[in-house]
């Protein structure tokens, strides 16, 4: 088993950030005039009941909105940790720190996605999976399998290899868009003429591009996720 130290750190970095907004959003809770924080709490809230609430209903959907919620705000805030301009003052190497390598990990920029590992991603993805198949057992019991060999028990080859895609594409697509944004955030900053300009125009453009594709990135996953629960929770036919 391989620990990737660097990963590791930025989770904790975006789960302490996490907690960071959502205590600033709850800090000075109130039903009369809410503050901007608490705005946006709620809009995500209810954003997310209203994703809910329309694959499945409420009720069904009420136990697995904390997950979403968290779901889509730890992808958001991974997605955009690593575009956080941000340069690396070498500061481990000029003070000869090497304890636990540290000099190591935090070679070269000193933020990145923790999304832009597949490991995490992956991670997500079997966690969704795993929930998938739990909530469909638990609501229709064994009989939940049954749809394997549905309409014929030839079509379960096709219905195994579904189950076995969702987490593929899942993982790969949101690793393989934040991954790609990192490495032309690298590649914009090798541009000709940096010198000059400093790189900034086509730094500016591109970042507000992978701001926009984080943030779709963290709806898509968290839609996707939704769906495939509803679609096992449902018992319509």
């Amino acid at each position: 088993m391989t620990f990737h130290a660097r990963t590791l750190m930025m989770t904790w970095i975006t789960m302490f950030l996490i907690i960071v907004f959502v205590f600033s959003g709850v800090r000075n809770l109130t039903s009369g005039k809410p503050g901007k924080m608490q705005n946006v709490l709620e809009w995500i809230v209810d954003f997310v009941s209203n994703l809910v609430g329309d694959n499945m209903g409420h009720e069904k959907g009420r136990p697995i909105l904390g997950y979403l919620l968290t779901l889509i705000t730890f992808v958001f805030f991974s997605n955009m940790l690593g575009l956080i301009p941000n340069f690396s003052l070498n500061l481990f190497e000029h003070f000869h720190i090497e304890f636990a390598q540290l000099n190591k990990i935090f070679e070269g920029p000193v933020l990145s996605s923790p999304t832009a590992d597949i490991n995490v991603t992956m991670a997500l993805a079997l966690l969704t999976i795993s929930m998938v198949i739990g909530l469909g057992v638990k609501h229709k019991g064994l009989h939940y399998f049954h749809h394997f060999i549905e309409p014929f028990k030839v079509f379960s080859i096709i219905h195994i290899i579904d189950m076995l895609s969702k987490p593929m594409t899942l993982a790969f697509r949101l690793f393989g868009n934040i991954f790609a944004g990192e490495i032309l955030i690298k590649v914009i900053l090798m541009l000709p003429g940096k010198s000059v300009l400093g790189g900034i125009p086509p730094m500016v453009v591109w970042l507000a591009f992978s701001i926009f594709i984080g943030a779709i990135q963290s709806y898509v996953f968290t839609v996707l996720t939704t769906a495939y629960i509803s679609q096992a929770v449902s018992t319509d036919h």
